[in-house]
């Protein structure tokens, strides 16, 4: 019987199975295409998720860099630059690589690891057993796992099959535009790296511009062709004001009708022409490139994450608009904090309750996200109440206060998963913390590569504790840099579960901390002693 059934091949498909093989597990990955398609998606990866790559070894196999990954100094949120110098703690991170990549680095890790990737494998149903769950393919063959997940994207077959409902909305009021380019030399700006466009200005890069009549973004990938691509609302009347040329008609764009032949690049050109009220000369790119139309967008989440043994993951879970970039930030982190519960369930230690978690944890999360991108697209709609709005929204990104919580709503720092309240790390993601221990000075990023529960004890007064445990939780002792507590103790997917050192007891630290960290190893990784034989 294999352990657990993937559905998708995608990175978060692959995510977890790299997560679960290093938990010990033996995933199968399905895929229904049988190569891996080299469709223009995602862009890069933006968020804590860079963290969470970097103490998996990731980052720097996709960056090229071996250099720890570096807060993104400026980013943007509904059309509005973000300074994020002037923060104290900047949690927002950003690495440059194109979906097709990081798919790519995955399959290879997941190759690395042993992990079998079956591609032409559809999946066309399902059959759930108390002890294991029958997947029907495409051609009759017929699959046994002991769990299923879809992680098959916002149209899942395995959610459909399992029953789950995807309630939320559809919008189709915006027609979205994107294609890969070339603009002539005369219109870029070398100082800033925008868009020089003649009777409009600058269009500055990797930020969305709005204007009266829609919305564009300039990103000039540097070793890639860049990328172009607007947005509008056919429906809105253009403002009184608005300077009339080929560019502007009385409203912005005409409706896309469903016979629409597919995009062109004139198509995308008098899209730019109406939204700055000025041309812009754009040609293709040398070799394949993008040309997409996009007419409505969906903001759904799963009704539940998990029927029995079958598991969502990623965009089979929530679907959510693409401002701030947040999809694969929230894909990938799912597949982290299912992949050690899961593996936990199939080797025997899970404590009760630990995998419906999964949901409890991750579902808010994605709210979160949902509420994010919802306010950004408030931000950029036409209309003269929309702009009043923004005049009050720029004042308000000159308090730090405000600059520094949209960074952590957009970058997933202010994730807490429910824990202890009066411990100030319990539910937080890790700080990066170097531990100067018998190996010299290591960070926490090369600590977690194995993806294994982790202690660090700066005291040596609690490693003994989990001794009991050492069958699945490593002990590290040393002095810690980077956070104020005295020991942590770290969940696979870089959480912290428990810490030390932040209060006082009249009992004793020691006394409190002992019992504290017992409770939380039984909670999180089980009674100790050895794994429950598992059925051949």
């Amino acid at each position: 019987m294999i352990d657990v059934l993937i559905a998708g091949a995608g990175p978060n498909g692959l995510m977890l199975a790299c997560e679960l093989a290093l938990a010990g597990v033996r995933p199968v990955v399905l895929e229904r295409r049988t190569t891996a398609t080299g469709e223009p998606r995602a862009n890069g990866l933006v968020g804590q998720v860079v963290r969470l790559l970097d103490r998996r070894g990731l980052a720097a196999r996709l960056s090229g860099d071996p250099t720890p990954p570096k807060p993104q100094p400026a980013f943007v949120f509904g059309a509005f630059p973000l300074d994020l110098t002037t923060l104290e703690e900047n949690p927002h991170y950003v690495l440059g690589v194109p979906q097709a990549r990081l798919e790519a680095e995955l399959a290879a890790r997941a190759a690395e690891l042993g992990v079998g990737v079956r591609r032409g494998h559809e999946v066309t149903g399902l059959h759930q057993h108390d002890d294991r769950v029958e997947v029907d393919l495409a051609g009759g063959a017929r699959l046994t796992a002991r769990f299923l997940v879809g992680a098959d994207g916002g149209r899942s077959v395995v959610r459909r099959l399992a029953g789950i409902a995807f309630p939320g909305v559809t919008d189709d009021r915006s027609v979205s535009r994107t294609a890969t380019v070339t603009i002539p030399a005369s219109h870029l700006d070398p100082g800033t790296g925008g868009l020089r466009v003649p009777g409009y200005g600058i269009v500055p890069p990797f930020q969305h511009t709005r204007t009266p009549h829609g919305l564009i973004a300039w990103a000039p990938f540097p070793g890639r062709p860049a990328v172009l691509s607007t947005t509008e609302w056919p429906a809105t009347p253009a403002s009184g004001d608005t300077p009339m040329s080929l560019a502007a008609p009385a409203v912005a764009g005409t409706p896309i009708s469903p016979a629409a032949p597919p995009m062109s690049l004139a198509e995308l050109r008098a899209s730019v022409a109406r939204v700055l009220g000025a041309d812009l000369p754009v040609d293709a790119p040398d070799g394949p490139g993008l040309l997409r139309r996009l007419t409505s967008g969906n903001t759904r989440i799963a009704a539940r994450y998990r029927d029995g043994r079958v598991l969502l993951v990623g965009d089979a879970a929530h679907v959510h608009p693409a401002m701030g970039g947040p999809g694969l930030n929230l894909g990938l982190q799912d597949a982290a904090n299912l992949g050690w519960k899961l593996a936990a369930e199939v080797r025997g230690w899970a404590p009760e309750g630990l995998l419906d978690t999964y949901e409890s944890e991750r579902r808010p999360v994605a709210d979160r996200v949902v509420m994010s991108t919802r306010a950004q697209a408030a931000l950029i709609a036409p209309g003269d109440d929309v702009t009043g709005l923004r005049e009050l929204f720029a004042e308000l990104l000159h308090e730090p206060a405000v600059t520094g919580h949209i960074a952590a709503l957009m970058s997933g720092a202010d994730t807490r998963y429910p824990a202890d309240p009066a411990d100030p790390l319990a539910g937080r993601s890790a700080p990066d913390v170097v531990v100067h221990g018998a190996e010299g000075p290591q960070r926490l990023a090369e600590l977690t590569r194995t993806a294994r529960p982790l202690l660090l004890d700066s005291t040596g007064d609690f490693a003994e504790i989990a001794t009991p445990w050492k069958d699945r939780v490593d002990v590290v002792t040393g002095r810690l840099d980077g956070t104020a507590a005295t020991a942590l103790l770290i969940r696979p997917d870089c959480f912290v579960a428990w810490s030390a050192g932040h209060a006082e007891s009249e009992g004793g630290a020691e006394a409190a901390g002992a019992e504290s960290l017992r409770a939380a190893l039984t909670a999180h990784f089980g009674s100790p002693g050895g794994e429950r034989q598992r059925e051949a």
